[in-house]
C-alpha cells in the first residue's frame, strides 16, 4: 500500500472540513441570536430531532445541551410522527436538524409542530427548502461540498452541524450566566467532576491529624510521624495555634547537621512558614498549591483552625491527577 495518496486525501478531507466551518461565520446571523434569546428564557425544554446522520448529530448536541444548562431531549423524526410527538410540551421549542430539509418524515413533522403552537428552529443546509421556509428560526448550515469523494455521505455537513450546535450551546451558556460551579452539578462522576466539586476537607477528614507541640521530643515527634504514616505533623503553640510544620526531610536534614538529638524539640527543627489551604477551596487548587511549592502536603485550617493534611497521595487516589 502506498502511503502518499492516503495522506493526500486525509488532508485534503480535513481542508475541506476546516473550509466549511470557516464559512459558517458568515452564517451567524439574527436569526441566530433570536435562537439564543429564545432558548436562554426559563421554562420550556429544547426537542431536537432529525433523520439519518442528522438525527445522530442532533444526540449530540442534546448531550451538550445537557451538560451545559439547557434541557433538552432527543427525538426521532421517524418515531415522532408514530406516537413520540407525545413528549413535545407546550412550553417547549423544537429544533429540527437536517441536510436537505426536504425528507419526506421533516416535510410531514415540521407542519405537525407548527399545528402545536410550539416554536420551530430548523438547523438546515437548504435555506429554500421545506423545512426552512416553515420554520421560525432558521440556523444555515449550508456547505459547498462533502468531503466524501462522491459528494454523497454526509461528512462535511455532519460536522458543519455539529459545530452550529456547540456554537448555540456556548451562547446559551454565556446567556445564561453558567459558571464551573453549574457544570460540576452535572458532571459529578470521573476526574472532570471531582476536580470541579472536591474539596480539600473531603479529602483531609479521611486522614489522621499528625500533631506535636513545640516543645515535643524528636522522639515525640518521630512517633507521632510514624503513627500517622502521612510524613508530616503540624506544630502547635500553647493556644493550639499552627506555628509550624515539620516533614520527614525536616528531620533527616537534622540528622545529618546533629551529632546528638537529645536535647532538641520540635521548635529547632520545624519548619516556621507551613504551606496550608482552607478546608473549603477545592481538591484541584491544592494540587496548584503542591506543584507551586514543589511539596507533597499541606496543612488544612478550617477557619484559623487545624483541621488536618491534604497529600499528593489523596489527590492521585481521587483520580485528580
Amino acid at each position: 500500500m502506498k502511503y502518499e495518496p492516503v495522506i493526500t486525501s486525509a488532508k485534503q478531507t480535513i481542508a475541506l472540513q476546516a473550509e466549511a466551518i470557516a464559512g459558517l461565520a458568515a452564517f451567524v446571523n439574527e436569526d441566530f441570536c433570536k435562537a439564543v434569546e429564545r432558548l436562554s428564557k426559563p421554562g420550556g425544554r429544547l426537542i431536537i430531532s432529525g433523520i439519518g446522520k442528522s438525527a445522530l448529530v442532533a444526540q449530540k448536541i442534546v448531550a451538550t445541551m445537557n451538560s451545559t444548562g439547557t434541557p433538552s431531549i432527543f427525538m426521532h423524526a421517524a418515531d415522532a410522527i408514530h406516537g413520540d410527538l407525545g413528549m413535545i410540551q407546550q412550553s417547549d421549542n423544537v429544533m429540527i436538524v437536517s441536510k436537505s430539509g426536504d425528507s419526506p418524515e421533516i416535510k410531514i413533522l415540521a407542519p405537525l409542530i407548527k399545528n402545536f403552537g410550539n416554536i420551530l428552529i430548523g438547523m438546515v443546509g437548504n435555506v429554500r427548502s421545506y423545512l426552512a421556509t416553515h420554520s421560525d428560526i432558521v440556523l444555515n448550515t449550508t456547505v459547498s461540498k462533502e468531503a466524501c469523494p462522491n459528494n454523497l455521505a454526509p461528512t462535511t455537513s455532519t460536522t458543519a452541524q455539529m459545530v452550529m450546535g456547540d456554537a448555540l450551546a456556548v451562547c446559551l451558556m454565556e446567556a445564561r450566566g453558567f459558571k464551573p460551579e453549574d457544570f460540576a452539578k452535572y458532571h459529578p462522576g470521573g476526574a472532570l467532576g471531582k476536580k470541579l466539586f472536591l474539596r480539600v476537607a473531603d479529602l483531609a477528614r479521611l486522614n489522621e491529624k499528625p500533631l506535636v507541640k513545640e516543645s515535643a521530643t524528636v522522639k515525640e515527634v518521630l512517633v507521632e510521624i510514624t503513627a500517622k504514616r502521612l510524613g508530616t505533623a503540624a506544630v502547635v503553640d500553647v493556644k493550639g495555634k499552627i506555628t509550624g510544620i515539620i516533614t520527614d526531610g525536616d528531620i533527616r536534614r537534622m540528622l545529618e547537621k546533629q551529632d546528638s538529638f537529645i536535647s532538641l524539640t520540635a521548635i529547632d527543627i520545624m519548619g516556621s512558614n507551613p504551606k496550608i489551604i482552607e478546608a473549603g477551596e477545592l481538591a484541584i487548587n491544592a494540587l496548584e498549591k503542591m506543584r507551586q511549592n514543589n511539596i507533597s502536603q499541606l496543612l488544612v485550617i478550617n477557619e484559623g483552625v487545624y483541621a488536618g493534611v491534604i497529600h499528593l497521595h489523596d489527590l492521585i487516589r481521587e483520580g485528580i491527577i
